[in-house]
């Protein structure tokens, strides 16, 4: 079992328990320990992973989690706010995260820390961010919106890229002026989305691909002809230095880790629909055992 590392989590405005449909909560948090037919080459060696509370990071950090404690490494997940999984990286108070949204969405990020950290490349290609709406929806475009959704867009984390986006696209369309980003978290903007679509009544959010809303809803991405959220985007994964040095095998994981988007939405959309997040990371792990081989390809 994953150990989860809460102690941080009191600085992340807004987060809510009832974000982790996975059950992720402190009193679950034990020590992993040497499960029945689990690997000895991590011998015991602690590794900590931290994640931003997105549901692709969720999704990713738990499968990633697994695979490493199959192999025998005592494994803490760590749930942190965007701008302080960075630091934490950077800084070796955690080892690793496959949660790096590049170029854009962490533009910020990689910037302030991306010299201090190791960056091992993609590991999932083609994700995207914007605003999103359900198709029902009379609108196309970013720049045709009038007064829809009470002029509100329904954001997640105050802090993270697509929400910086939405904010810089209230400057830069002139037919956002008087409207509103409305921050709160990943897991109660897909809640209010849900409400919405059930009741075909307006909403806009701020969405990103992959994400299992897209499997459950008929949505759509507005367009952006002013560019604000950017092209397609590179999930990525960034290692604190030393790493390779200290848990080679561990490295070779996550240097090797890649998936697709169909990968990542059938674990988000397990844990959507009631999974534990390690549940749905082992029930992805032991049904895809050729390519979790790829990823530990000459590890005894």
């Amino acid at each position: 079992m994953f150990k989860r590392n809460w102690k941080r989590l009191g600085i992340i405005a807004g987060l809510s328990l009832s974000l982790f449909a996975a059950g992720c909560s402190s009193d679950e948090d034990t020590s992993n320990g040497d499960s029945e037919g689990s690997s000895s080459v991590g011998d015991g060696q602690e590794i900590e992973l931290a994640y931003v509370t997105w549901d692709t990071e969720i999704a990713s950090t738990h499968v990633v989690g697994k695979v490493l404690e199959d192999l025998g490494y005592d494994v803490t997940l760590t749930a942190l706010d965007n701008s302080i999984m960075w630091e934490a990286v950077a800084n070796g108070e955690a080892d690793a995260m496959v949660a790096a949204w590049l170029p854009g969405t962490h533009a910020e990020q990689f910037e302030q820390y991306g010299d201090q950290m190791v960056e091992l490349g993609p590991n999932l290609e083609g994700a995207k961010i914007g605003l999103v709406v359900p198709s029902y929806m009379d609108v196309n475009s970013i720049a045709d919106l009038t007064d829809e959704a009470d002029m509100k867009i329904t954001g997640i984390e105050p802090g993270s890229g697509v929400v910086g986006s939405a904010e810089d696209a209230l400057e830069e369309y002139d037919n956002l002026a008087d409207w509103e980003v409305v921050t709160s978290s990943s897991g109660a903007m897909a809640t209010a989305l849900g409400e919405a679509y059930d009741n075909e009544e307006e909403i806009i959010v701020t969405g990103w691909s992959p994400h299992w809303k897209f499997a459950k809803y008929d949505l759509k991405y507005l367009e952006d002809p002013n560019g604000t959220f950017g092209g397609a985007e590179k999930i990525e994964t960034m290692a604190r230095e030393g790493l390779e040095e200290d848990m080679p095998e561990a490295y070779q994981v996550l240097d090797n880790f890649n998936w697709t988007t169909e990968d990542i939405e059938s674990v988000m959309l397990e844990i959507s629909e009631g999974a534990d997040a390690e549940e749905a990371a082992a029930n992805w792990v032991e049904d895809n055992q050729e390519k979790v081989s790829e990823w530990t390809e000459g590890i005894e």
